[in-house]
């Protein structure tokens, strides 16, 4: 799990420093794949079926449909990068390292010793991370990778802690995530018709 930790966070610092649209989404791509191993890897190892659905539906709709409607889109523009983020790649990769620091050091002091550290600690970084290019990139499709880079935290933080949730319970979550990103795949596409552009601060033109 160590190794696989420390490929999830080099994922995640690379989104960080990408402005390529069509990168960003091939290295989501890696990212929910290596989710999907772990998952899969905890399946087998405790002999549990729905941990093993639950990696089978992780590559199905986080690393194939949610990237194909994306790689679509991004196939439709005419500048597919990130040129005008409100923080460059520089200091998004200081405050990504920064936010790896912060969630090793306090899960060292809130739960020393834990069996799971690096699993716990890799997937709170992967909500920062995703969270930092939520509220920093300006590009629908970036936003929408953020997105999901937190949900594979989240996803990550159930998977070490509980040993996975409940089938029922999953499929859910799934949904949930498949119909959100459906909407806002269907609203950046939109934007794209309407302004040529994925840049969501050309919504601010719209203001009356």
């Amino acid at each position: 799990m160590q190794f696989l930790a420390i490929l999830l966070l080099l994922s995640a610092f690379l989104l960080t420093r990408t402005t390529r649209l069509k990168s960003a989404v091939h290295i989501l791509v890696a990212q929910s794949v290596m989710v999907a191993v772990a998952c899969a890897s905890g399946g087998l190892e405790t002999e549990t079926t729905h941990m093993l659905v639950a990696a089978f539906l992780t590559v199905v709709i986080k690393a194939g449909l949610i990237p194909y409607a994306l790689f679509r889109i991004v196939a439709l523009l005419e500048h597919e990068r990130e040129v005008n983020p409100i923080l460059g790649p520089n200091a998004s990769s200081m405050a990504a390292a920064a936010a790896i620091v912060l969630t090793y050091a306090t899960i060292d002091r809130t739960l020393p010793g834990v069996l799971s550290r690096d699993a716990i600690a890799t997937s709170l970084a992967l909500v920062f991370i995703g969270l930092l290019l939520i509220i920093t990139r300006r590009q629908a499709i970036m936003q929408i990778v953020g997105l999901i880079t937190m949900e594979n935290g989240l996803y990550l933080l159930g998977l070490s802690t509980t040993r996975g949730l409940p089938l029922i319970i999953e499929l859910g979550i799934f949904f949930d995530v498949l119909v959100a990103v459906s909407v806002l795949v269907i609203l950046t596409y939109r934007i794209k018709s309407s302004f040529r552009s994925t840049d969501t601060s050309i919504l601010k033109e719209l203001k009356g």
